[in-house]
C-alpha cells in the first residue's frame, strides 16, 4: 500500500514507517517543511498538499504535541487542543477534496475518551468521559469522522500509554526507577491502560488489512494493571526497589491538572475489537513485556 503518515518524526511515527516498510509498504512521511516531500502540510495555516500524481491507500494521522511533556496552563492546553483537533480538521479536509479517496483513514484518538473509569474495564461501546482528556478525543474524533461521511473507511485509534525504552512514558521513568527512586503514585490504586510499541505498530498494520474494522478500536493490551502492579513490575525488570511511594497531594502541587488526570486518573481499558477482528497481541502481559525490553 502507499500510506502517508502525519506525525511520522513522533515516537509511534517512526517506528511505524520503520514496521510498514520492513511488510512490503511505500510510506510517505507529511511533512512539515513546505516542498520538501510529495505531501507537506501547515496545518497551523490550514495548508496541506497531497500530491495528486500519488494515489494513497491509506492515510494514517499521529499528529499531536506530547501531552505530558510539561505542566498544562491554558496556552498549553490549547496547544495540545490544536495539535490534535485543528490539524485532524485540516487533513481531513483535504482528503474529503481528493478526486481519488484512500481505502481507509486511521487517526489517532486516547484511551482519554472515557475518562476517568475507577475501578470498571471498558471496551469501545463505554460513553465518552467529561474531563478536558475526554473532551479533546471526543473533538478530535468528530473532526476524523468527517472523512466517514465521504466513503472512507475511518478508524479511530483510541491508544493507551505506549511502552518503549526510547520515548514516552516509559523512557521518562526510566533514570528516577534506575535511580531506587520509584514508587507507586497515588494510592496506587488507580488502574493503567498499555501497549508496547511493537503490538502498537503491529495493531495498525492489522487494521489497515482488516476492511472489517472501523470506528474506535482501543489499543492496549488486554490486561490493564494498578499503578501499584505497574510499579512492581517495572521496578522487578530493573531489579531496583520501589519504595518511594509519591503522594497525590505532592502530584497536584508539581504537576497540577496534569497530573491529576494523567497520573492519578483511572483508566482501565479492553481491547475488544482488536480480539474480536483476530489481532494476537505478541505482549500481552506486563511482566513478560517489560522482561522482553532488556530493561535491567
Amino acid at each position: 500500500m502507499n500510506v502517508l503518515i502525519s506525525g511520522a518524526s513522533g515516537l509511534i511515527g517512526r517506528a511505524l514507517t520503520q514496521y510498514l516498510m520492513r511488510h512490503g509498504h511505500k510510506v510517505y512521511p507529511l511533512e512539515r517543511r513546505l516542498q520538501q516531500g510529495p505531501h507537506y502540510w501547515r496545518p497551523e495555516e490550514g495548508h496541506v498538499h497531497l500530491d495528486p500524481n500519488i494515489h494513497l491507500d491509506a492515510v494514517i494521522n499521529l499528529n499531536g504535541v506530547n501531552i505530558g511533556e510539561k505542566r498544562w496552563n491554558n496556552a498549553r492546553k490549547q496547544a495540545i487542543w490544536d495539535s490534535r483537533v485543528q490539524s485532524t480538521r485540516v487533513l481531513a479536509q483535504a482528503i474529503c477534496d481528493l478526486t481519488h479517496k484512500p481505502k481507509v483513514f486511521i487517526s489517532a484518538s486516547a484511551v482519554g475518551f472515557y475518562g476517568d473509569t475507577a475501578d470498571t474495564i471498558v471496551n469501545e461501546d463505554a460513553a465518552a468521559g467529561d474531563n478536558y482528556l475526554a473532551q479533546l478525543a471526543q473533538a478530535w474524533e468528530a473532526e476524523a469522522n468527517v472523512v466517514r461521511n465521504k466513503g472512507v473507511r475511518t478508524v479511530n485509534l483510541r491508544t493507551s500509554m505506549v511502552l518503549s525504552p526510547s520515548g514516552g512514558a516509559l523512557q521518562a521513568m526510566l533514570l528516577p526507577f534506575k535511580l531506587g527512586l520509584g514508587g507507586r503514585i497515588g494510592n496506587g490504586e488507580q488502574l493503567m491502560s498499555w501497549i508496547t510499541l511493537e503490538d502498537e505498530c503491529a495493531a495498525i498494520e492489522f487494521i489497515l488489512n482488516n476492511d472489517h474494522l472501523s470506528g474506535p478500536v482501543n489499543l492496549c493490551a488486554p490486561n490493564a494493571v494498578s499503578n501499584r502492579e505497574f510499579t512492581r513490575a517495572l521496578g522487578q525488570a530493573l531489579k531496583r526497589p520501589t519504595l518511594l511511594p509519591m503522594p497525590a497531594f505532592m502530584v497536584k502541587t508539581l504537576f497540577g491538572e496534569m497530573g491529576e488526570l494523567l497520573l492519578l486518573g483511572s483508566v482501565g481499558t479492553h481491547p475488544h475489537a482488536l480480539l474480536e477482528a483476530g489481532f494476537e497481541f505478541k505482549h500481552p502481559a506486563l511482566d513478560e513485556a517489560l522482561q522482553s525490553m532488556g530493561l535491567g
